[in-house]
């Protein structure tokens, strides 16, 4: 038991010098000192009492194993003295770990040397103010370098984008501030008290070799040339505001050349416009040849060799070309040609292309089928890009055109109704059903060239005629047998037709009567018509794959012979179209895979290389020539637009 308690008391004390051990520093050290002072102690600790001179190490520290405790002397106290040792231990102890503790305090604190002095001495406070001063500049200085790397970077930056906009100026002119008179992008700006010399060299035009100085006699006589040069014509047009502009010409040093005499600072607009020509003429030698009002020059010569002169000169003064390629004629066998990007390449259609058709201006195409979509494409033969898409909800497109004016497209499918889309408006306008009739389908039509009457397909014969300003019926006209395709000529006074009696008829829509009727040789029923763009041919077509080529003045007189029949297809002819000269007429069957063929009309002979093996048609369904039949488009079943360069024709 009295083990135990003594246990007990020596872990008491040991734990609070960890738990307190600020106050048990004072107490523990004089519970030492009572102890070192006691007899008891001098006799158990001789040494501690007299220390003994140092005699270097012991005789026995060599020999003794690492990690083992010394061997105890004989000396030692007995048992019952352990608790004074403990407590000496202790003592010792809690001063080391003390003195250990506020060491790494001051050095955390930034304190230069280790002393024993206590947290709360002033050594330590003086640590802590001097650290938060330490802090606090180096923060002051990371603000301040931070500002001035800052302050460099902007700089750099707007000197960068000055000299940007420097450069841009000198390119394309002032873009950022309106340009005054006598300032120019990078010219010096001399101050107005400081004079620039009277005489200068100019080195504008050479590379310093011959520069050759400009005097005011040079300008004066510079100025009096020009006045006699334009007197022979008269300025189209004068600018009121040069008179009441001054210019400065001592601000910029370029253009202190223009000074006449020592002290001329402002001048006006025309005075400066007339030094700036002056200077020009000086600079770059004046071209005779180029001169309108020039005189030809007194010599004596014949008159052969002064019409060459004159018609030499005409030829310098205009820049057209010299040799001019004959494209008048094509001809026949071989077609240039070369296969481009798809018309309709950045939105094929969903489904059969069933109308393609070019502007009148060369550059706007549309598709339409039965994906009941009406698309815009811009055609350059490269990107070929998409313009605008319309959806149709209640309409597939069977047949889509521009009016002939180029404001406005109509389509139709299978339905009593069709729509009308401006293009300026860009307003879809759904028309129909027609007044007093009861036809279900108006999916064929065709528009008059002077883009007032669209004509309709009828059933049991008729056609219907519909103002395309109005957008109502305003005639019909009666066959004998159907109706199955129409063609408008001579600039829209007159409309063709064919149906199932094999009959072409002509019709005069002033008197709206029929003016010729005569049979198609060799056609039982009529499927398809067209005519050229001035009307002296027309082609028809028939479900047997025939096409005949009439003159139309011939076909009138009394001649029922075709021009040419033409047999390369042998199922139903669906489509047909005249190049814009004539020279080419494209026919087409959709029943047929790469049924299309290209005729040269001249000698009524198919072009030999037209599609090639290299390219697929598809299934034609339709085409079109571009205005200047520089481009060829085909629109086929598989919902693609192929697009095709014909090389002859230089414009689109």
């Amino acid at each position: 038991m009295n083990k135990g308690g003594k246990c007990w008391r020596t872990l008491a004390r040991f734990s609070s010098l960890f738990l307190y051990p600020r106050l048990e520093l004072p107490r523990r050290a004089a519970a030492a000192a009572a102890a070192a002072a006691s007899p008891y102690h001098k006799r158990c600790h001789p040494k501690e009492a007299a220390p003994a001179p140092d005699r270097g190490r012991p005789k026995d520290a060599s020999r003794r194993p690492q990690g083992r405790r010394p061997a105890v002397p004989k000396h030692a106290a007995p048992k019952h003295a352990t608790p004074h040792n403990v407590t000496s231990c202790l003592d010792k102890m809690s001063l080391i770990s003390q003195n250990a503790l506020q060491k790494r305090r001051l050095e955390k604190a930034g304190a230069g040397d280790i002393s024993d002095e206590g947290i709360g001495s002033p050594v330590a406070i003086d640590a802590d103010v001097e650290k938060e001063a330490k802090s606090k500049n180096h923060s002051k200085e990371r603000k301040k370098k931070k500002k001035k790397r800052t302050k460099m970077l902007e700089e750099q930056q707007n000197k960068e984008e000055a000299e940007m906009r420097q450069l841009e100026n000198s390119l394309f002119g002032s873009l950022y501030a309106p340009l005054e008179f006598g300032t120019e992008v990078g010219a010096a700006v001399v101050a107005p008290d400081q004079d620039a010399p009277l005489f200068f060299t100019d080195r504008s035009a050479g590379d310093g070799v011959n520069d050759v100085p400009i005097y005011e006699e040079d300008l004066a006589c510079e100025d009096e040339e020009d006045e006699v040069g334009n007197k022979g014509r008269k300025p189209v047009w004068v600018d009121e505001e040069e008179e009441r502009t001054e210019v400065d010409i001592t601000k910029v040093a370029r253009l202190r050349k223009l000074r006449k005499e020592e002290d001329d600072h402002l001048i006006s607009g025309k005075d400066y416009e007339a030094r700036l020509r002056g200077q020009h003429a000086k600079l770059n030698p004046f071209t005779g040849w180029a001169d309108m009002d020039r005189k030809a020059p007194l010599h004596a010569a014949s008159d052969s060799e002064s019409d060459d002169e004159g018609g030499a000169d005409d030829i310098l003064r205009n820049n057209d070309e010299l040799v001019v390629k004959d494209t008048a004629k094509l001809l026949p066998g071989m077609l240039e040609f070369s296969r481009l990007v798809d018309a309709n390449i950045q939105e094929p259609s969903n489904g059969p292309i069933n109308s393609v058709q070019f502007h009148r201006n060369g550059q706007l195409m549309l598709a339409a089928g039965l994906d009941k979509h009406l698309r815009f494409f811009q055609i350059d033969g490269k990107r070929n890009p998409k313009i605008q898409s319309i959806f149709i909800e209640d309409c597939p497109v069977h047949k889509a055109s521009f009016l002939p004016d180029g404001s406005e497209v109509i389509l139709s499918g299978r339905r009593k109704f069709f729509y009308s889309f401006d293009l300026v408006n860009a307003a879809v306008s759904k028309i129909g059903p027609l007044t007093g009739r009861e036809e279900k389908s108006l999916e064929s039509f065709e528009i008059s060239p002077d883009s007032k009457t669209i004509a309709f397909v009828g059933n049991e014969g008729y056609i219907l005629l519909v103002s395309s300003k109005t957008k109502q019926l305003i005639g019909t006209l009666k066959m004998n047998g159907n109706v199955r395709s129409l063609a408008f000529a001579d600039g829209g006074n007159q409309l063709l037709s064919s149906g199932g009696d094999g009959h072409v008829y002509h019709w005069d829509l002033g008197t709206r009567k029929c003016i010729h009727k005569a049979m198609d040789e060799g056609s039982l029923s009529g499927i398809s018509l067209c005519t050229s763009q001035d009307s002296s041919l027309f082609a028809t077509g028939s479900t047997s794959g025939i096409v005949n080529v009439y003159k139309r003045d011939d076909f009138l007189g009394g001649k029922r012979k075709p021009l040419k029949t033409i047999e390369n297809l042998t199922t139903d002819v669906g489509e047909m179209k005249f190049n814009h000269d004539a020279q080419i007429l494209a026919i087409s069957s959709r029943k047929e895979r790469n049924g299309m063929r290209l005729v040269h009309v001249p000698s009524f002979s198919v072009f030999q290389n037209w599609p090639g093996p290299r390219f697929s048609l598809h299934y034609p369904r339709c085409l079109d020539f571009s205005p200047g039949s520089g481009f060829l488009s085909v629109g086929h079943a598989g919902g693609k637009v192929l697009l095709y360069k014909l090389h002859h024709y230089q414009n689109a």
